[in-house]
């Protein structure tokens, strides 16, 4: 799959000489690995100018480098998005570096699960404020840089990241499920706002993507949110991967989980203008079963 990937993305290449997003401006927050990283490599290899973001310094350094070592162009802006002053931070940083924003790529984001009846109530709170609240404000900051009529109107967008969670629901997952839900309705009223200004506003809904959040939760892999380590990962996933067979994923009609690389090619076509006429759209790139 990842060939053939590849292969389309020669041809559309092909058809934009310089590629999809030549020239373009992308900020993509929590890009320092998983779908993030893939998608800000991708960007880049189309010729986005990428504004790399991560809660970790060190793992966004290592995604610029990588983008320039490609040839591509690139700076990293890390920090919690959800801290107060992350949104202007980084639409500062953007704009002094490249002049413009194209597209904001809303990807920040971990799990945090629990049931309903043992959820404390800054468990939930804190998976909304990341979810639903960063993205509102990150958008919001941008919004001179896209509220903008133009006689020559450039190709602009803001696609924020959901799940089959949020249009499905999930066990363990009531936070998780209400922030991705809340931010198909905050995608849908972008589009009718800006729609106007020719900004296009989109979700796209993860099922299984292979990435530390769907990775055994016995692997150890953490991240710190106000000071306090969260778990990252489901329970026992080793034991159920032991034991997969072809029945294991019989609600996803390839029947495996995605790639990261194949995650962020929906982020590439969302963004891109294969996608002009595309706007107020739920894009759900593996079905069935929540993340």
């Amino acid at each position: 799959m990842a060939n053939r990937l590849a292969q389309v993305s020669g041809h559309l290449s092909n058809a934009h000489g310089r590629g999809l997003l030549s020239g373009e401006v992308a900020i993509i927050t929590g890009s320092g690995q998983g779908i993030g990283r893939s998608a800000a490599l991708l960007f880049a290899k189309e010729g986005a100018k990428v504004v790399v973001s991560d809660i970790d310094a060190k793992k966004a350094a290592d995604v610029v480098n990588e983008i320039k070592a490609a040839g591509g162009d690139a700076i990293y802006v890390a920090g919690d998005v959800g801290a107060d002053d992350f949104p202007q931070t980084i639409v500062d940083a953007t704009v002094k570096q490249y002049g413009k924003i194209n597209h904001i790529v809303n990807n920040a984001g971990f799990t945090h699960d629990k049931m309903i009846h043992t959820m404390p109530d800054e468990t939930y709170d804190v998976i909304m404020k990341i979810h639903v609240r960063a993205p509102f404000r990150l958008i919001r900051a941008a919004a001179p840089y896209f509220r903008v009529k133009s006689t020559s109107p450039e190709n602009r967008s803001i696609i924020n990241v959901s799940s089959t969670s949020g249009l499905h629901g999930n066990v363990g997952q009531a936070n998780y499920a209400a922030a991705k839900s809340a931010v198909v309705g905050l995608t849908k009223t972008i589009a009718k706002e800006w729609g106007p200004f020719g900004v296009r506003a989109n979700t796209i809904a993860y099922g299984l993507v292979h990435t530390r959040l769907t990775a055994a939760k016995e692997d150890g892999a953490t991240i710190e949110i106000d000071g306090q380590k969260v778990a990252l990962g489901i329970p026992g996933a080793r034991q159920r991967a032991i034991a997969q067979n072809a029945s294991a994923y019989v609600d996803i009609p390839l029947q495996r989980g995605a790639t990261a690389d194949e995650a962020a090619a929906g982020m590439l076509f969302l963004a891109s203008p294969l996608a002009s006429y595309v706007s107020g759209h739920t894009l759900e790139v593996t079905g069935g079963r929540g993340i």
